[in-house]
Parts: C-alpha cells; structure tokens; sequence
C-alpha cells in the first residue's frame, strides 16, 4: 500500500477527527432529545389524565352523562394534536363514554381488574401510548374510612399519538446532520487552505531536489518562503554550491587515478610475466621433489625389508632376555618406519599423478578375507569383536585393482581397531548394479571407539592431519591415511564419507565402481555335502551371527540360530540329533571354562562340534579342542575355512580337522607362587609340577617380596588378600625394588567383579586368572606369558579316573572335585581333607563376626574360604561364597548379607556332620 501524500494527509487529519467528534456529539444530542420528547409526551398524557380523572369524579358520582361528555370532548378538542381519544369505563370495564371510536377501539379495554387499578399506568400498543387512570369516589362511608386505597369506580382511558413526538425527534436528527455537514465542510475548507500552505513550497523544493539529482546547479528557489521553509530553501542552495565545488575537486582526484592506475597496470604487467614463469618453475621442482620422494622411498624400503627379515632371522637364535628387548624394539621401529615410508610413497605417486590403478579380475571375499585375517590379531588383543558381513546378492568375481582396494580396507579398519578400546569393529558390503558391465561396492566400516568431533572431521582428509594433533596424542601415525584412501576411493570413481560424533563411535562409508567380468571363476567352495544339512548355531554377538547365518543359508543348510544361553540350551533339548553345531566365543582365558561347558552339553546332541573364536593362540585352540570340540577356527568368518572345516567329515578326501596328540614337555622355567590359602597353593603346586622345572612357594605377600629380591623368576602366581602384606601391595614392592621388575605377575583371585578386573591391570598385574583353575587355563597362561617357546603340540585330554567319593553328602560333588584338581584322586582327597579341617576354625570366624556384624573381618573370612572352596568340588558352599563376597565388596549392610550367611553356617554344619559320620574328624587318605 502506497503512502499517502502531505495534502492526503491533512484532509485526513482534519476531517476524521471532524467527523469522529460530529457524530458522537450528533448521535449523543439526538438520542437525548429522542428520549426526551418521549418523556415530554408521557409526562403530558399522565398529568392530562390524572387532571381529567378529578375532573370527571363528580359527574360520574351524580351520573350526569351530558356533562361527563361535554367534559371529555372539550379535553379532546384542546389537546387534539397528541390525543387521539378519551373513553370512560365503569368498574365491569365496560365503556361508558369515548370522545373518539374507531377502528382499534375494541384493543385499549384495560386488561386487570379495575377495582384493583390505584395508580396511573401507561401501555404502549403500536405506534401509541394508551394512559390507564383510576376514577375514584372522595365521598366515602365510614366503613371505608380504614382503607388505604379510595375504591376505584372507572377506568379513565387516554390514547396518546407519537406523530407529533416522532416529527420532532425527526427534525432533531436533521438539524444534527445538517451541523455536522457545516462542520465537514468547514474543516475541508480549512484543511484544504492549509495544505497548500505546504503543498506548494514543497512542490518548489522537490523540483529544486530533482534539478540537483541531475546535476544541475541553478535550482530556480531564489524567491523567500515562509517559515521553516526557507531554511529547507536555503540548505538545499548551500548543498548546490558544495556540489560544484565536489565536482571540480572530483575531477582532479579521477585525472589522478587515472594516471596512477596506468603506471600500475604496466607493472601488474610485468609481474604477471615474472609469476608465470616462477609458477613454471615451481611446477617443474613439484615434480622433481615428487619423483625425488617417490624414488627414495622406494629405495629406502630395501633397506628397511633387509632389517626386518634379519631380525626375524636372529630371533631363531639364542638370545638372552635384554637381546630379546633390543631385537623387539628394533623390529617394531623398523615396521613403523617401513609403514610411513609406504605412506610417503602412495603419497608421492599422487601428488606427482603417477598412481595408476590396476585393471584385474580378482574374487571380493577372498581379498576381504586376506585383510580381515591380517587385521584380526589387532582386534584379539584389544578383546574387540571383529566382523564382517557381505551382502549374499554381492558379485564375489569383479575386475578393478584389489590391491589399492584392500589398501583402503586396512587404512580403514586399522584406524577404527586403533582408536576403539572395547566394543566392536564391523564391517559391512552391499551394492548396487550399474548396468550389466558395472557394479557400485558400498562398504562401511563402523567402530564403537572415541568417535571425532564435528569441527575435526573436514580435516581428516587433509595431507598430515589427525583427530588429535597434540605432541602428546596417544594415537600415532603420519596423517596420511585417509588422504591416500580418499584420493584411491576417488580414483575409482567412488566417494568416502565419515558420520560420527564424541563418545558415539565412526562409520566411514565409500564405494568403489568394479567392472563385472566376461568369464567367472570356478567356485570350488565344497557346498554340496552341506545341503540340508541341520546345524545348530550359537553366537552371542548379533552381527557376526546375522553374517554367518546368512551364509550358513546360503550353501543350503538348515540352521537353528540361539542368541544366549537360554536359547541354546532350549534348543539342546529337542528330541533330535543335529548334524553340526558351531558355538561362537570371545574365549578369553575366564571365558575358557564356560566354552567348554557349552562343549559337554552340545557334545552328545550334535555329531559333529565346532568353533569360532576370538583369538589366533594355538595353545588356546588346541586346549578347546581338547574339551571334545572337532575343529576351532579363529573370527571373523572366513567363508572358506568355514566351508571346508564344515563339510571335512562329508567328504571322501577331507584333510583331518584336528591335531596330533602329543606329549607336553616341561618348559624351563622358574615360577613363584604366592596365596595364604594351604590349599590353594597345594593345588597350583600339583598342577604347575608337570608343566615347569623350578616352584617356589610364599604364604604371604612380605614373603613373596623378599624372595623376588634375591631370586629372578619367570612367573610369579600372586593371591590378591593374603595377612601381613597383600597381593597389590607385594605387586607394587616388586615391580619397584627387585630383580623380577619385568617379571610377569599374574593376580589370582577367587571372585573379582569386572571393575576389579580392569584396576587389577592398572596397578601394575600383567594378568589375572580366577579360581577354580584347570590344567588348560594355567597352560594357556604360562604360553602367554612365557618367555619361552610354548610346546608345540597340545597333549591328550586325560581319561576320567574312577574313584569312589569319601563320604555322602548333598554338598560334595566328587567328579566336580577329581576334575578341579586335575583327574587326581589323591590330591583332590587331600584338598577335600584340607577344606574339612578348616571348617571348624571357619565356622567360628563366621559366628562371631555374625554376632559383632563385623563385616570387614567377615570379608576377609569369606575371600578365603571361598578360595577353597574352588578346588574341593562343594559348589553349593562355592556358590554362598561368592554370592556373599560379591554383596560385602559392594558394601552391603549385614541385614542383607544375613539370610546368605546364617545359610552358608549351616551348610558347613551339614558337611562337617556327614565327613565325621563316615570318616571321623577328618578324612584319612
């Protein structure tokens, strides 16, 4: 909407405001005198009646109709312009007189009750009023003398005419609007005068404004004007001399510029001739620096390589333990050398463009696979569950270059396993078909590690950027990575993209075009005996299990997949054998027990038993396999060691799935066992006897601490709560003042919960092993920490012995206690004899801290009762234990622990009766 002018906007100021304050005053006055003629009229009409009622009482008292008449009909004459008739009735209503019968007559009979009627009343009926006035006798008995009220004898009737009332208010509402027109015109007579008092100077002034616009310097505004006008007048003739002056000034400076911009431009000139030939020259010494690197790095790498596989080579031998450090230190150097040397290389070659990507055809799952094998043992380490699944619709036959593909892999997955501490690394393929020549690979690589903040990510992919570029990154590598991989990903007309937040993980996303080849390669995967084949899976991780189920259907077998251990079991339970189970496992050294528990209960309902696990120890596969598995490979899956170890017994010429049986010779170490529990060390005595030469024993901590500073050990075994010195205590004393400061210390420990676990590492233990212990798990440890040789093959599982047990008891399970203590019957006696005679001394310790709800000191007792308990096959007593140590490190009160306690007491009443039934106070062996 435009605005309205400065005339416009006087008219409409003034007359508005004019009409706004006419029409309330108008409408207010005329309302007023409406209403007041009105009233004049009902006030004239009632005094007329109640006047004429006095006037006619005494005729109609004398019954002297002729006067009554004449009486009425001279009212009417006299106030014939607003009466319209005058009637008389009796008390039955019923008209006596009228000065005027018409029509409507017959509608102004009074309505009520005359006798009732004491006060004048006006009715209004049409365009009329109708006056109703009581006609009474003054002269009244004396029985009415009481009476408030005169007894009304007529009804006196007057009916009054509005026309005159109306013409009035009428030529009221004219006379209004006729005001308000005088004054509508005066204002626009005045308002219009008034702007042009403005409108016309400033017509002048803006034709002077326009002239002005368009340079002109004589703006014709000599003549004066009135008021602030000539002061706009003269301003505007001050801004037309200035403007000449500008002008000139102008001129000077743009002749000026001029001449100064021609100078410069001849030097712009020259410089531009001097930068294309520095720019030439540059380029040529870009070139040259980048062949120069290109070809010293591949110079360097001989070198280097000859370092490597020399160190490899006198690894093999004889070396003390400090040569062992140096040889360690100087391969690991070496590697990371060779590694940036690589990336300076790849670098090199596309910064010079002379990376050209190789054109053949290569199988998708088997180069995935070669990377997913050389990455794993990374992922063991760090206990990550590395996985991969490829889309079954995925082509496995491609053309392109595999080897810059499973470069970008690498650089991808090594990142994500590098900067994830726990939790996952998965890896996903699918694609989409372009064409029937092409296919579009889409493949993310996602990690629950310490994700990248958002102002971080665009730099990722800058040469020599990292997430964390502080001196004291934990994380180390040259930044060059990821600019390799993006500019290798672009080379193969695909796209990386990165989505992750702090605290959230990563997922890198790229795909990658293939061509698809003429000619297939011949799939010779053995597929065929596994048809319908009914297997049972068990994989707790949901990612690999979707991926190995799929392919599992894939080659046509019929799989039942358990996500826990509820399903497992359930599906243990069904009435028919399966063919094959395959049980996936994190099978670290606490979870060992618990894969070959699963082993014993799927052993009888499957013919055949495998496993997938998360490690490449061969120690660890040979012990699982000695449990009863037939075969253990090692994750993420390998779809052609799985299909090759599944169908082996199907097919006539499978190679054997299992390993030979050999004897484990002693390893020449000397190793020191510290625990306060004679039980205990007993047992880990016994059990470490076949397996090493030299055994030294401590009952405490302080013990332990002086033997470790006059002997050197290769392995120190340290109970965590022993008297005098305990074992972080005696850990901490050793790795700062002794001559087993490098030694490996391994916590043992009856029942740690998982936050013990992880600050059992960060105060200074290499490792940890809980109790109960078998001979597998020890094996397993010393190999790992050995810094000997581990043997070379695992020996046979050992034939379970038949022995009777001592004694009945619901609380003693004998093959639970001959396997605890390694399929010796005299040992585990001797443990069981053990146990019993501590019950008495026990039993006491507990009643009292009962009594004293000493929970510290009751602590202490359990830990070490629980302790033995692991080894003497009393799982009822091991599980009150356990339960009842978990409360007290929680720092539960007494009240909560009671029920367990006040059970565990009687218990131990319970055995101590039935071992003293049979045998006496204690068993004799």
């Amino acid at each position: 909407m435009s605005k309205l002018s400065l005339r416009d906007s006087v008219l409409v100021l003034t007359l508005i405001p004019t009409v706004l304050i006419g029409l309330v005053l108008g409408g207010y006055f005329t309302i007023n005198r409406y209403v007041e003629l009105e009233q004049i009229l009902k006030q004239q009409g009632t005094s007329l009646a109640n006047t004429l009622a006095m006037t006619v009482e005494q005729p109609l008292a004398e019954r002297d109709k002729a006067r009554l008449h004449r009486v009425i009909t001279t009212t009417h004459n006299q106030h014939g312009n607003f009466v319209n008739s005058i009637a008389l009735f009796n008390e039955d209503n019923q008209l006596l007189l009228t000065s005027n019968y018409h029509n409507d007559f017959d509608q102004l009979h009074y309505r009520g009750n005359v006798t009732e009627l004491h006060a004048t009343e006006i009715v209004q009926y049409l365009d009329r009023y109708i006056i109703f006035a009581p006609v009474k006798l003054q002269q009244q008995p004396a029985a009415d003398w009481q009476n408030a009220h005169t007894r009304t004898t007529a009804v006196l009737m007057i009916e009054l005419s509005k026309d005159q009332a109306i013409i009035g208010q009428q030529q009221a509402l004219l006379f209004s609007g006729a005001i308000i027109m005088v004054a509508l015109l005066l204002s626009a007579f005045v308002s219009t005068r008034l702007s042009r008092m403005f409108s016309t100077p400033l017509s002048h002034l803006l034709l002077a404004t326009d002239k002005l616009l368009e340079g002109k310097t004589k703006i014709g505004v000599d003549q004066p004007m009135q008021g602030e006008f000539d002061l706009l007048r003269e301003g505007l003739i001050t801004i037309s001399e200035k403007m000449v002056l500008q002008r000139d000034e102008m001129q000077k400076h743009i002749d000026q510029a001029t001449c100064d911009y021609r100078e410069t431009l001849e030097q712009y000139e020259t410089q531009n001739i001097q930068l294309n030939i520095a720019k030439k020259e540059a380029q040529v010494a870009n070139r040259v620096k980048s062949d120069f690197l290109a070809k010293m790095s591949h110079e360097l790498r001989t070198p280097l390589n000859g370092v490597i596989g020399f160190t490899r080579q006198l690894y093999k031998t004889p070396l003390n333990k400090h040569q062992k450090d140096y040889l360690d230190t100087i391969e690991l150097s070496a590697n990371s050398l060779l590694t940036i040397i690589s990336d300076i290389l790849d670098f090199s070659k596309l910064e010079a463009g002379a990376m050209e990507l190789e054109s053949i055809q290569f199988q998708l799952r088997d180069a995935v696979n070669e990377v997913m094998t050389l990455l794993a043992p990374s992922a063991y380490e760090k206990q990550l569950e590395l996985s991969i699944a490829i889309n079954r619709q995925v082509p496995d036959n491609l053309v392109g270059d595999p080897t810059r593909f499973k470069q970008v892999l690498i650089n991808l997955i090594s990142n994500a396993i590098k900067f994830t501490e726990k939790g996952s690394v998965k890896v996903d393929i699918s694609h989409r078909l372009k064409g029937d020549s092409q296919t579009s690979l889409l493949i993310s690589v996602s990690d629950t590690g310490l994700g990248i903040a958002q102002e971080k990510q665009d730099t990722l992919f800058t040469p020599f950027a990292q997430a964390d570029s502080s001196i004291t990154r934990k994380f180390g590598g040259t930044g060059l990575g990821l600019i390799i991989t993006k500019h290798i990903v672009e080379a193969m007309s695909g796209r990386i993209t990165l989505n992750s937040a702090p605290g959230n993980g990563s997922c890198f996303t790229f795909n990658a075009i293939f061509n698809l080849p003429s000619r297939l390669f011949d799939d010779d995967l053995p597929t065929k005996p596994l048809e319908n084949k009914r297997v049972l899976y068990f994989e707790p991780q949901e990612h690999t299990r979707n991926a190995v189920q799929a392919q599992l259907e894939d080659w046509a077998m019929q799989v039942t997949c358990c996500k826990n251990e509820e399903a497992f079991f359930e599906a243990l339970e069904q009435e028919f054998k399966y063919d094959i189970c395959v049980i996936g496992n994190m099978a670290t050294v606490d979870d060992m027990q618990t894969v070959k528990a699963y082993i014993a209960q799927a052993r009888e309902m499957a013919d055949y038993l495998y496993l997938m696990v998360n490690t490449i120890s061969h120690n660890m596969r040979e012990s699982l396999i000695g449990s009863g598995a037939d075969a253990c490979i090692s994750k993420p899956m390998h779809h052609r060691k799985l299909c090759d170890m599944l169908a082996a017994p199907y097919r006539l010429d499978h190679p054997s799935v299992s390993i030979d049986d050999t004897d484990l010779a002693h390893l020449p170490l000397k190793v020191l066992i510290a625990d306060d529990n004679d039980a205990n060390l007993k047992l880990l005595y016994t059990l470490l006897e076949e397996q090493v030469d030299t055994i030294d024993t401590a009952h405490n901590g302080a013990q332990a601490v002086s033997l470790c500073k006059s002997q050197k050990y290769d392995l120190i075994f340290m109970d965590i709560q022993m008297p005098i010195m305990d074992g972080i205590t005696a850990c901490r004393m050793i790795k700062e003042s002794s001559l087993n400061d490098d030694t490996p210390i391994i916590a043992v420990t009856a029942h740690a919960l998982t936050g013990e676990k992880e600050q059992l590492i960060k105060d200074g233990f290499n490792g940890y092993m809980t109790k109960p212990i078998d001979e597998d798990m020890l094996r397993q440890i010393i190999c790992d920490y050995s810094p000997s040789l581990p043997p070379e093959k695992q020996k046979a599982q050992q034939p379970q012995v038949a022995s009777i047990a001592p004694f009945e008891s619901h609380l003693l399970d004998w093959e639970l206690a001959l396997q605890r203590a390694g399929n010796k019957p005299e040992l585990a006696l001797e443990m069981l004899d053990m146990l019993l005679q501590s019950v008495p001394e026990t039993l006491g310790q507990l009643n009292e801290s009962a009594q004293q709800e000493d929970t510290q000191t009751l602590l202490t007792v359990i830990h070490k009762f629980h302790g033995a308990c692991c080894y003497t096959g009393v799982p009822t007593l091991k599980n009150l234990a356990e339960t009842l140590e978990t409360a007290l490190k929680q720092s539960r009160d007494f009240d909560y622990i009671e029920p367990e306690l006040l059970e565990l007491i009687d218990e131990l009443q319970h055995l101590e009766r039935d071992s003293q039934a049979v045998s006496g106070p204690t068993l004799t062996h």
